[in-house]
């Protein structure tokens, strides 16, 4: 997915607007990103908080993506890392490259994409495996607008602690 850098228009539609605040979180993860080794990708910088590697938190958001979308509003059954009875196991991701994880989470963005544009904002989900998967669709993307731009801050932290970049977009 290429890093959005613009805004939505001033005068879109709430559906146009919301989505493209999104993308523009999503393009932000993505940007924190480039230019990074894997071995600074994996590297832990906060010491209360050995999990939050850029790797790590570029896991959380790829598993996000499906809870929400796949899981909790189609109500699927969840499938690769992050689905077994380990505590955050989708932020240990020691094994995987930094390439494979944009590229999963690349895939699961698409994925999410393709419910979003198939349901209506008032569709709620069928998931049963919480209260909130009961919620509307636009409930869920909004969080995940939440979820996504929170981590895109932390992201954000832990490049200029590895090397110093910074930058919005």
């Amino acid at each position: 997915m290429p890093a959005r850098r613009e805004r939505p228009a001033f005068d879109a539609d709430d559906r146009t607007s919301l989505l493209g605040w999104y993308d523009l979180q999503r393009g932000i993860v993505t940007l924190k990103c480039e230019g990074l080794s894997d071995e600074d990708a994996h590297r832990s910088v906060i010491p209360t908080s050995p999990l939050m590697t850029v790797a790590g938190i570029v896991g959380h958001l790829t598993w996000a993506e499906q809870l929400w979308f796949e899981h909790a509003f189609l109500g699927r059954e969840p499938e690769g890392p992050g689905w077994d009875d380990v505590e955050d196991s989708e932020f240990l991701v020691q094994d995987r490259s930094l390439d494979e994880l944009l590229a999963a989470y690349d895939e699961q963005c698409r994925r999410s994409d393709d419910v979003i544009a198939s349901h209506s904002l008032s569709d709620t989900g069928v998931g049963t495996a919480f209260p909130a998967a009961g919620a509307t669709l636009g409930w869920m993307l909004v969080h995940m607008l939440e979820e996504t731009a929170r981590h895109a801050g932390h992201l954000d932290l832990v490049r200029e602690l590895l090397d110093g970049e910074t930058g919005y977009y």
